[in-house]
């Protein structure tokens, strides 16, 4: 079984998480040999994981963390 781009942003989370079965972290190491985007995908991943853990309220101010509250409910009530 062959792991394409779209199955591998699907889990590369759980791969970074380390909560991978044995047989999906393979396959989605075997195609990290063979493609150089999700090899560049997984790097911009692992940036914005390392950020995110670093961010901290007070570094917005209240505008933005106002409009960027209302883009994520606008998302969740379309879902």
């Amino acid at each position: 079984m062959d792991l394409d781009c779209q199955d591998f942003v699907e889990i590369v989370t759980e791969y970074l998480e380390g909560t991978l079965s044995d047989d999906e972290r393979q396959l989605l190491e075997e195609h990290l040999l063979e493609c150089e985007d999700c090899v560049e995908y997984l790097a911009q991943m692992r940036v914005t994981q390392d950020l995110s853990g670093k961010l901290e309220l007070q570094h917005a101010d209240a505008a933005i963390r106002e409009k960027l509250l209302n883009v994520f409910r606008m998302w969740r009530s379309a879902l």
